[in-house]
């Protein structure tokens, strides 16, 4: 009885994310003309500094305590990195197309809610603390990657940068909010999530298909890579339990869906980028339920 107990599991898990994916995809598909730039910015701009913030200023948030599972994702970043220059050669693409989609995953659209729904609330902040360093490295080293004369140091200006640095000086000085402004910021909080699967959704019915080899060759090696690597990172780090689970899940998420808008800024294959991220996505249907069989 345990196999199609765990079965259900995995698919009370994986089908709410990917139908609140579909459902962005359908409307995308249905309003072509749309504009969803309006909300995007509110997510990055409101939304999601107050979910981080609610994260981090919660008196239980222990910054200490994520310190391995902070050391694996930057471990992980780097290696995919390096590995990813070196598939870059072996298959003929631009290192500035093919990297950046190794390097940056989407534990942001898609791995925030497998995580709630995996492992619970309680799995929330160390999925931010994932999250918060994987944005912190695009936005200030991956944009620097893309254009030499882009000004990293810029990145203290971002909403969700600044919300980090106000919601871990509360956690470290245990300063309490006044509760209805604290329920006011979870609420805002609360509302990132759904969002995010959305507006993934709509991208991904907006984004063009055209390189199809170089997006089989991207989307298979993202979560191939991530995987290899974090096996060997949370063997390394002695990482245990939730985290372990936490970083090996975390290593097979699909391309982010922001390496095509930072390809489609710095004009860096576009086409190539937003096939690796569509079929990298897609893909995730099948490779994620069996990494969560792997990690339950």
């Amino acid at each position: 009885m345990s196999e199609p107990v765990s079965m259900l599991r995995i698919i009370s898990i994986i089908l709410p994310v990917f139908a609140i994916v579909f459902t962005g995809w359908s409307y995308g598909r249905r309003q072509p003309t749309a504009d969803m730039a309006f909300l995007n910015q509110m997510n990055m701009d409101i939304f999601k500094p107050a979910l981080v913030f609610a994260q981090l200023a919660n008196g239980t948030f222990d910054v200490a305590r994520y310190q391995g599972l902070a050391a694996g994702v930057l471990l992980m970043i780097a290696g995919s990195g390096l590995l990813g220059w070196w598939l870059a050669r072996l298959v003929g693409s631009p290192a500035k197309v093919f990297v950046p989609a190794m390097m940056f995953n989407n534990c942001g659209n898609l791995g925030l809610p497998l995580i709630v729904l995996t492992f619970g609330e309680k799995a929330l902040a160390p999925a931010v603390v994932m999250l918060l360093i994987t944005s912190l490295t695009q936005f200030s080293f991956g944009g620097w990657l893309l254009d030499h004369t882009a000004r990293w140091w810029n990145v203290w200006r971002i909403p969700v940068v600044l919300s980090t640095i106000v919601g871990i000086a509360f956690s470290l000085t245990h300063e309490a909010l006044w509760h209805p402004l604290e329920s006011a910021i979870q609420i805002l909080g609360d509302a990132s999530i759904p969002i995010m699967l959305l507006t993934l959704g709509v991208r991904i019915s907006r984004s063009r298909l055209t390189m199809v080899r170089i997006g089989v060759i991207g989307s298979l090696a993202r979560p191939v890579i991530g995987l290899v690597l974090t096996w060997a990172i949370v063997n390394l780090l002695g990482l245990h339990g939730e985290q372990r689970a936490l970083l090996l899940l975390y290593g097979a998420l699909p391309p982010a869906v922001v390496n095509y808008v930072f390809a489609e800024r710095y004009n860096q294959g576009p086409d190539e980028v937003a096939a690796i991220v569509i079929i990298g996505n897609v893909a995730a249907l099948l490779i994620v339920p069996m990494v969560l069989i792997f990690v339950l």
